[in-house]
């Protein structure tokens, strides 16, 4: 199998198409009209056909020439904007932030986040990938991420996980629900609710369940769907109730629209954070992001009154 072509012959050989002239070519390399001859030859002898032909003082490139031309003007243009892109990556304030995060991440934190991000990396390529926690994990697996915020799961020696927030987990429901009327959940209704809840594969399902285990009740799901924001639209209209952060439903919990109401005396936290590569070293841009994160978080969860 042969090798890959000369580059500088490429260019060459692009720059003679276009003028269609030795001289004018070595004028625009600065070099002599010899060197680029040889130089042509020595690229006809690799690729094993002619490639130009002469007309007079003209040059004009055969069929192989013109087959060649296209590839080549595609192949130098890659290799020019990867030695851009490095350049770039060089520079200080320029990067990439790879990140993952869980719709509702996406949805509530990283909208302020990222405002302030740009402010101190304002040339900075933002690249943001939503998903479950366990999909986020995938991602950072196959490297199409960096850095994956998402709920805490059990230590995996391969990540590092560095903590941003804690929430607690509430029964969400509409104010015209009878819970809601009330002020209370009643416990011997728990098991008799309909429950509208996130996926069942997801970490916060088997939180959830376990919980109510240990309370030796046994929820009746009805409805399981696989987006929060269509989870709050069934149970505004009273098709049933739900669990989640009240900081996912912040917005409705404001305007009235929904009510939270605690699981019980006992209290379902979870931990969120970020997960990355162990033994990898964060960039000055990543630890940014990863402070800005727990500084919005804390806002966002600071009302006692979010998935993964």
């Amino acid at each position: 199998m042969k090798g890959p072509l000369d580059s500088r012959q490429l260019q060459a050989f692009l720059i003679l198409a276009r003028t269609g002239s030795f001289t004018q070519t070595a004028r625009e390399l600065f070099l002599t009209q010899s060197a680029v001859s040889h130089s042509m030859k020595a690229l006809e002898t690799d690729i094993g056909c002619r490639l130009l032909d002469r007309l007079g003082k003209k040059v004009v490139l055969t069929q192989a020439g013109e087959h060649l031309l296209g590839h080549a003007a595609v192949v130098l243009r890659e290799m020019a904007a990867a030695r851009d892109g490095i350049e770039l990556l060089g520079k200080w304030g320029r990067g990439r932030l790879r990140i993952g995060a869980t719709a509702s991440i996406c949805q509530v934190l990283l909208p302020p986040v990222l405002r302030e991000f740009k402010e101190s990396f304002p040339q900075s390529l933002i690249n943001i990938e939503p998903g479950d926690t366990r999909e986020l994990i995938a991602g950072l697996e196959r490297q199409r991420m960096d850095l994956a915020l998402g709920l805490q799961l059990p230590p995996d020696d391969r990540f590092e996980f560095l903590p941003v927030f804690t929430d607690e987990l509430a029964f969400i429901a509409s104010p015209l629900h009878p819970w809601a009327q009330a002020g209370e959940v009643t416990r011997a209704e728990v098991a008799k609710q309909n429950l509208i809840i996130y996926r069942k594969s997801s970490h916060t399902f088997r939180l959830v369940d376990d919980y109510f285990r240990k309370e030796d009740v046994v929820l009746n799901t009805v409805i399981e769907l696989g987006s929060m924001e269509a989870i709050k639209e069934m149970v505004k209209l009273g098709l049933g109730v739900s669990i989640m952060a009240p900081w996912i439903a912040q917005k409705e919990l404001r305007d009235g629209s929904l009510v939270a109401l605690p699981l019980g005396q006992r209290k379902l936290k979870r931990g969120w954070g970020v997960l990355h590569w162990r033994g990898r070293r964060l960039t000055l841009a990543e630890e940014t992001f990863v402070g800005l994160c727990r500084s919005a978080s804390a806002d966002m969860v600071r009302t006692p009154d979010g998935e993964g």
